[in-house]
């Protein structure tokens, strides 16, 4: 059940997007250029246009600094392993989520912010910046909140990893859709 039609630009986009993990390139991401993608990423869907992000941007120069206080949060013994990690993209969105005590309205606040990083992405990737969405450990450790000023009633989604690169990353296949796919019979 394969489609033999000719691919949009938009499929392509999709399909060919990959997560830049490492081999970034010295090329600066600047803030510029992160709000310009920000500024059409955020025309995700959103229940009742509510608009439940914000963004921490962390640019080249402060990496430094952020990555250790970030560090800092671990045990000493992974803290240098933390930090490395966390200096190897040219750049970190921290992207944090309104959370709302009603379980619909959570659920329909981080739909909408994946929907925003998905968007971010493929715009990032058409402008060969690379970006990987990461939810490590720290994320969700109150004394990173606490370094982030991250308020009581919001969560952080993920740090985007962001650098530009030279060499894209391998493409991965997918599962068959027929084999995620059935009909209702009821």
């Amino acid at each position: 059940m394969n489609s033999t039609g000719k691919k949009t630009a938009l499929a392509k986009a999709i399909r060919e997007r990959r997560s830049v993990k490492k081999g970034y390139n010295d090329k600066a991401v600047t803030e510029e250029v992160i709000l310009d993608l920000l500024e059409d990423a955020v025309w995700a869907p959103t229940h009742g246009m509510r608009q439940p992000w914000r963004f921490i941007f962390v640019g080249p120069e402060k990496l430094g600094t952020f990555a250790k206080k970030i560090a800092s949060t671990y045990p000493e013994e992974r803290q240098q392993n933390r930090e490395d990690y966390l200096n190897e993209p040219n750049a970190i969105l921290v992207v944090v989520m309104d959370e709302p005590e009603i379980p619909k309205q959570w659920e329909e606040n981080y739909g909408a912010v994946a929907s925003m990083i998905q968007n971010f992405w493929l715009l990032a990737w058409e402008r060969q910046l690379g970006a990987v969405w990461k939810t490590n450990p720290h994320i969700y450790d109150p004394k990173v909140k606490e370094i982030l000023n991250i308020g009581d009633e919001e969560k952080i989604v993920g740090f985007v990893h962001l650098g530009y690169f030279d060499e894209q990353p391998a493409l991965k296949e997918r599962l068959p859709i027929t084999e995620k796919f059935t009909r209702f019979e009821g």
